[in-house]
């Protein structure tokens, strides 16, 4: 099976302008293609993975990929899912945000002469002419059609301000850019992304009088795919530094039954042939397809070592004999504790177990929270420092363990 063919097999391909010359491109590595990352934090998330992997598969086959920091668009910010405006962002944390992006990307893609690239939007969005871009390229753009993208009629009764309203001719303009710079003849992004891509293609047609296209990927699921990257309120990182490699097992052993098979066939390199077989599981069988997925991914970000300490952390863990020394803690100062005690709720918030104390209070009221092998049944109680430097090990529903020490 060649590569186009696998990727609409696996389920990620949502969308493109033109199927047959994409299918050429893709197949015969002639494609030059680039994914943008805006750089708000110092690490990317569960919720990049897809794009990772798609990268890394793309330039097995001898296609050229273009990792696109947004330096420039960050300042801007997509408002696209959001409900608010995005904080912004000083160039230094920005250009720190990209350093460590890249560490990150190295473990998916390999950057080099003739290889990956990365570039920065900044170094041409930050230096443009204002009236000059609206002559060139804002006269391309339609309002009326603008207004009628998804990633714009869901703000427009909060509030949309000018400045996000520009974020789509800034998206299409570093197509453009990228197009005539590097050759780039393609741009990859998640469904939601698909009025911003198409802005691009329609300013290099309009511009240059030339093709480029553009495919969009596969969301999972609204269960799954809206909360990738995010569990307990917490976002799940690739640094093992914000989310330990246990943790991030976790994350993904953790998944609904009913996406576990989607995420192994969007996310993982296992061959599409045993994927079909992993299809016919039920039952119990899906709780190995689930340490699967977790290993596999655990795999691709921290290595295989780190990958099979923390499977093996978990079974012990789940057998109810296991040792907690891999499961992720949490340590707590003084100043943490109110006259040497922690009430509960605010114990799990600390934890990063919980987002806020009504989440803690129906958890604990359902029954959801032990501590230490207690359930505990009310949110009245109280821990004390002597408690917490012999440490405590608290269970959240069935699956998620954490501990807490001073």
């Amino acid at each position: 099976m060649k590569l186009y063919e696998e990727l609409k097999a696996r389920g990620l391909v949502a969308q493109v302008t033109n199927e047959e010359i994409i299918r050429e491109m893709i197949n015969e590595g002639k494609a030059t293609f680039y994914i943008g990352y805006d750089c708000t934090a110092d690490s990317l998330t569960a919720g990049h993975f897809m794009t990772l992997t798609l990268m890394k598969r793309l330039q097995q086959a001898g296609n050229k990929p273009i990792a696109l920091i947004g330096g420039g668009t960050t300042m801007i910010g997509d408002p696209t899912d959001k409900t608010e405006m995005r904080k912004m962002l000083t160039r230094e944390q920005i250009d720190y945000n990209a350093a460590c992006f890249k560490k990150q990307m190295e473990r998916f893609i390999e950057f080099g002469e003739g290889k990956a690239r990365m570039v920065n939007n900044a170094d041409w969005l930050m230096d443009l002419n204002y009236v000059e871009l609206l002559r060139e390229v804002g006269v391309h753009f339609s309002v009326n059609n603008m207004l009628r993208a998804e990633c714009y009629k869901q703000r427009m009764e909060k509030g949309l301000t000018f400045l996000e309203f520009n974020y789509m001719i800034m998206q299409s303009y570093d197509f453009y850019h990228l197009f005539k710079t590097y050759g780039c003849n393609m741009q990859f992004g998640g469904d939601d992304q698909w009025s911003n891509m198409l802005g691009g293609t329609e300013l290099i047609r309009r511009k240059l009088g030339q093709d480029a296209h553009c495919m969009t990927i596969t969301l999972l699921t609204d269960s799954q795919g809206k909360k990738m990257g995010k569990t307990a309120g917490n976002a799940v990182w690739l640094d093992p530094n914000k989310t330990s490699p246990f943790e991030f097992y976790q994350y993904w052993r953790n998944v609904d039954d009913a996406d576990v098979l989607k995420c192994i066939r969007l996310l993982t390199f296992l061959p599409l042939e045993q994927i079909d077989e992993m299809d016919k599981w039920e039952g119990e069988q899906l709780n190995r397809a689930k340490e699967i997925l977790a290993w596999e991914l655990t795999k691709d970000v921290h290595g295989a070592e780190e990958a099979d300490k923390a499977q093996t952390a978990a079974r012990a863990l789940f057998s109810g004999g296991g040792s907690d020394e891999n499961m992720p803690t949490t340590t707590l100062s003084e100043k943490d504790l109110t006259d040497g005690k922690i009430d509960v709720l605010s114990l799990l918030i600390a934890c990063g177990m919980i987002a806020s104390r009504s989440e803690g209070r129906r958890l604990i009221q359902g029954g959801g929270v032990m501590v230490n092998e207690e359930k505990v049944s009310d949110i009245s109680v109280v821990y004390t420092a002597a408690q917490l430097k012999e440490g405590l090990k608290i269970r959240k529903g069935k699956k998620v363990y954490h501990k807490a020490v001073l």
